[in-house]
């Protein structure tokens, strides 16, 4: 117990310290985090505890995603709920498509476990972009488009991971189309409406007090109760801490018609503590991930593959965007090329990713290629896509030139 307490306070002061230091020389923290968690594992192999789908689920992704639903406002959502819902919806499927289909016939794997990694690493995680944007004052729909999007592909990405790691093991002899409807509704609907009970039940219990360690305590539980809960009978969890942490957020902290269940000091409170447990999960999550990726023998599984499936992934989330974006240019909905161009390059690849790779069954054929491999692409994306992502902003004029 003494040795996790003291690699958890480790891992927390590191993570301060390499915060500090990136603010000064004006680098994304997240990408600082990756890189000194990197170094720090190649010089002190024993410094950190290695990143597992019970820790990133248990705890790093209820706060991340709650948090990141708080902010929503759902009239917002609503206004760009067809193109948000076609690229999310949709785009997982094309991007998974597209990913299966380059890694069977380019790389020569086997259908099942190319069908789970197109599936799995089709969850998008730009927390790095967000966080930037938060930092540079970049607000309005480019953000909401990119956060809104990132929220609802996380949702069916773990669904779609679901329904193919289910067929992988069943060695192709999968379900019916009905039966395979029925499960994906149970999976959806099912989440959605846990996160929604969860949520109500948390709001009618904060109507009953103004004490404000009280409303953040009752949303702490809606985040982790939520997500347990729809884990335990086999739905999504992603969609019920979202589903939930919108109810929150937009009836709770900042509803629409100026009402709210919670006290002024209460959504005070809450806002804060719900951005340093965010803050606090991005921190240990990506220098975690940096201590894991200097640890993935990368050589062993060859880099040309690691750099190859990285394209891969590129081009599927590039025939993600631009294509599924085409149908609205003439419409409301419009998307301009610019915020196309922001969708493409700022789809960084994150924790959900990571945790479902990790979750994979030993019995999987190339299991080991695939967690490597997911590794790979996390890697790049925070590292290479994070650090240019400014570049494209002030190229596109989302920010002001330097």
């Amino acid at each position: 117990m003494d040795e996790q307490l003291t690699q958890a306070v480790a891992i927390l002061a590191v993570a301060m310290i390499v915060a500090i230091a990136a603010r000064r020389v004006k680098l994304p923290y997240t990408v600082g985090l990756v890189i000194v968690g990197a170094v720090l594992t190649r010089s002190q192999p024993a410094f950190g505890p290695h990143l597992t789908h019970d820790l990133i689920f248990d705890l790093i992704l209820p706060p991340l995603l709650f948090e990141a639903a708080l902010a929503l406002s759902w009239r917002e959502l609503l206004r760009d709920s067809l193109p948000l819902l076609t690229l999310a919806g949709l785009g997982t499927l094309v991007s998974a498509a597209i990913v299966t289909t380059a890694c069977v016939t380019l790389l020569g794997w086997p259908t099942p476990s190319a069908l789970v990694f197109g599936a799995l690493i089709a969850a998008t995680d730009p927390v790095a972009i967000i966080a930037m944007f938060k930092d540079n004052g970049v607000r309005g729909r480019l953000r909401l488009l990119v956060e809104s999007e990132s929220l609802l592909n996380d949702g069916a990405a773990a669904v779609l991971f679901v329904m193919a790691l289910a067929w992988a093991e069943s060695h192709g002899v999968g379900q019916g189309a009905s039966d395979v409807l029925v499960t994906l509704l149970r999976i959806v609907l099912g989440g959605v409406a846990v996160g929604a009970l969860v949520g109500a039940a948390a709001i009618l219990l904060a109507m009953g007090t103004t004490e404000h360690l009280i409303e953040a305590a009752l949303t702490t539980i809606a985040a982790f109760g939520a997500f347990l809960i729809a884990e335990h009978f086999h739905l999504s969890g992603v969609l019920a801490t979202a589903t939930s942490g919108l109810m929150i957020g937009n009836l709770g902290l900042s509803s629409e018609d100026g009402r709210s269940y919670l006290s002024d000091k209460g959504r005070e409170f809450v806002h804060g503590f719900w951005e340093f447990a965010a803050f606090v999960a991005n921190s240990v999550v990506f220098l975690l991930i940096g201590v894991d990726v200097a640890s993935t023998p990368f050589g062993a599984y060859g880099l040309p593959l690691i750099f190859a499936v990285i394209g891969i992934v590129l081009f599927a989330r590039a025939l993600t965007v631009y294509p599924l974006s085409a149908f609205f240019l003439t419409s409301r909905w419009r998307v301009s090329f610019a915020e196309q161009h922001v969708l493409w390059w700022g789809g960084l690849r994150g924790a959900l990713g990571l945790a479902l790779a990790l979750s994979l069954p030993d019995s999987l054929p190339m299991r080991d290629v695939i967690v490597a491999a997911t590794f790979g692409v996390v890697a790049f994306s925070i590292v290479v896509q994070a650090l240019t992502m400014p570049l494209l902003l002030r190229g596109l004029g989302f920010l002001p030139k330097a």
